[in-house]
């Protein structure tokens, strides 16, 4: 693992190993804890090169607050980097990051959206989403990853950062992480050391606070009102947790919510002693959404639907979506290769599936026109790989994928659906089984079509070939999501493996 101090002899480093490469980006402010090894274990499962950076932010704190005292360990940072997998560690010095030549208000600073900052800890904190917008825009320009990885417990941060990252248009995947939690519910954080052993006890009030708000959603509360109140009520029950601020908003725009409609984030800022700890929950309002992934012959798309049967939800048809682009490619008369001309093409196109059953085909229309039928014909087909291939068609379906899964209910499979499509999937499931497995299905199919000249062993020659370039694509690799759940289908029949996923399903469920 190589440690960087200055910004070029970083950018040197990306030159020669992230020329080709997929990079998962983890900013830090150090004092690693369990929370932030979370991020980068999944940084690591998701790109080829994981970068960790450690930089006390000085714009984020304001004179008031604990910058001097905050902690401040690099080398067993580093050690615990490089133990997890991290390839680089960018430790700069707040000289080479704010202080440009001047005083450090000459900084350029990115200043977020007012409305985002108007709520939560913007009031208590003033200038300290400015600062962390800046210095994470930098860190992003810096560093250039294809993803960045941020904790749901900093869960304004993480809106905040999405906001700037789309509206600067920078050309990175902001992927939230789970809050990872101690036994007694803790939020891991940097700054639970300052808590005594008493304190630490006491703030596990924030957590069950926001449980008991979570059981009322689950009865059936909707109103704002109520949910806050009773987080309140709980928290009350321990005199020495001094709170700053519940409330409860909307998880995207931050926007203050009376009615949660599809989602609400609760969430809480309190003191215990000087020590201010927050932590929040997703009261999300929607039917399950089942992710799952697999290579190629592990028997995805049969299963997948008839999960949706079982279940009675939506198969959303990933495939059919990319035919639709390929037909619409065919029908506008573009040619395969011109990619500017695709792209501005899958970037307004409105691609819809419309069913009447839960689990049976769907009708794809492209633009209002139904192309059911059209997107299944030899030409179409010829294209649907190349097609597939560009990144701004795959960035454009995986918005509208999303904008179908915004209500749940449905049950989608691919190579990315649980690590991008839907990464707060309520189940993940990665569909696998040997290459020889496959091999044999495989022939099965052939011998089934008439062609009996195939060999065994050149077909795991092929299937292996094709999970070596499916997990090395440049643009969203197969990978198992850190959180699926593994199914080996070897010597099962679809009837079980479909069994098997619905008893993880209910499992989940019951959870």
């Amino acid at each position: 693992m190589r440690v960087f101090k200055t910004i070029a002899g970083l950018r040197s480093y990306l030159r020669v190993v992230g020329a080709s490469a997929e990079i998962g980006l983890v900013p830090t402010m150090g004092a690693l804890h369990a929370g932030h090894c979370s991020l980068i274990e999944r940084a690591i499962a998701e790109n080829e090169v994981a970068i960790a950076t450690i930089f006390v932010n000085p714009l984020q704190f304001a004179p008031s607050e604990d910058l001097e005292q905050y902690p401040r360990t690099l080398e067993a940072d580093c050690q615990l980097c490089e133990q997890l997998g991290v390839k680089a560690v960018f430790a700069p010095t707040p000289t080479e990051m704010v202080i440009r030549g001047g005083e450090s208000d000459s900084t350029t600073t990115v200043l977020p959206p007012a409305a985002m900052m108007s709520v939560l800890c913007g009031p208590f904190r003033p200038g300290h989403f400015p600062g962390v917008a800046t210095i994470v825009a930098k860190l992003l320009t810096i560093v250039r990853p294809a993803r960045a990885y941020f904790g749901e417990k900093d869960a304004q941060q993480l809106a905040i950062i999405r906001r700037v990252a789309a509206d600067l248009n920078l050309s990175v995947e902001i992927c939230a992480c789970p809050i990872v939690r101690e036994k007694s519910g803790l939020a891991y954080s940097s700054r639970n050391q300052y808590l005594t052993s008493s304190e630490k006890q006491q703030a596990t009030a924030l957590y069950r606070s926001l449980q008991a708000a979570k059981r009322e959603f689950c009865t059936g509360e909707r109103q704002s009102h109520a949910l806050i109140s009773r987080a309140k009520t709980e928290l009350a029950a321990v005199s020495e947790v001094r709170v700053e601020y519940v409330e409860l908003v909307d998880p995207q725009t931050l926007l203050p919510l009376e009615t949660i409609e599809e989602a609400g984030l609760l969430a809480i800022a309190a003191y215990l002693g000087s020590t201010r700890l927050i932590d929040n929950i997703i009261l999300r309002d929607r039917q399950p959404i089942i992710a799952i992934d697999g290579p190629a012959g592990a028997g995805k798309s049969t299963v997948t639907r008839r999960v949706a049967e079982a279940l009675e939800l939506l198969y959303l048809d990933t495939g059919a979506m990319y035919r639709a682009i390929a037909w619409l490619v065919l029908h506008s008369g573009i040619a395969p290769d011109d990619e500017p001309a695709i792209a501005e093409l899958a970037s307004s196109a409105a691609i819809e599936l419309q069913t009447t059953d839960p689990g049976l085909p769907t009708n794809v229309l492209v633009n209002g026109e139904d192309v059911t039928a059209a997107i299944r014909t030899p030409e179409v087909t010829s294209r649907v790989s190349v097609v597939a291939q560009l990144a701004a068609v795959r960035n454009a379906l995986v918005a509208q994928q999303q904008r179908i899964g915004k209500r749940g209910g449905i049950v989608a499979e691919g190579r990315d659906i649980g690590t991008r499509v839907f990464p707060d999937a309520e189940v993940k499931i990665f569909l696998t089984a040997s290459v020889r497995e496959r091999a044999r299905r495989r022939l099965r199919d052939l011998e089934a079509q008439g062609r009996t000249s195939i060999d065994l062993e050149q077909l795991e020659r092929e299937i292996q070939e094709r999970d070596r370039l499916d997990s090395h694509r440049k643009l969203s690799p197969l990978r198992q999501a850190v959180d699926a759940i593994e199914v080996i289908t070897d010597g099962l029949s679809i009837e079980e493996v479909t069994a098997k996923i619905l008893a993880l399903y209910r499992q989940r469920a019951e959870k």
